[in-house]
């Protein structure tokens, strides 16, 4: 949107029409002080912007190395029943692990 003269012209008189000779000077200032607000918090945003992104760019400091090197958990146990006899009943418990994971096969 582009405003030539004669627009400008035509919206400082209607201004002065409906506001006034008194109002319109303050009408300025106001409008003058809410510009330069508004550029000073545009131009604070945009400089906490650029810092958050200058600390996200640069390299995160190494993690320590865990104490303990990590043990692949066993497969939850599972409990067998097998009948012997009409009044008798043997439970074993089958605790198997999980094989390592393959290192060639991608994740």
């Amino acid at each position: 949107m582009n405003l030539g003269l004669p627009e400008l012209l035509f919206i400082l008189i209607l201004a002065l029409l409906i506001f006034g000779p008194k109002k319109l000077p303050e009408i300025g200032r106001t409008l003058g002080k809410g510009m330069a607000e508004f550029r000073k918090a545009s131009t604070d945003l945009r400089r906490t912007i650029e810092r958050e992104l200058d600390v996200e760019g640069q390299p995160a400091p190494p993690r320590p190395a865990l104490a303990q090197p990590v043990v692949p958990m066993a497969a939850p146990a599972a409990v067998v029943v097998e009948p012997k006899a009409a009044d008798q009943t043997v439970a074993r418990v089958e605790v198997t692990t999980a094989p390592p994971p393959d290192p060639t096969v991608p994740s």
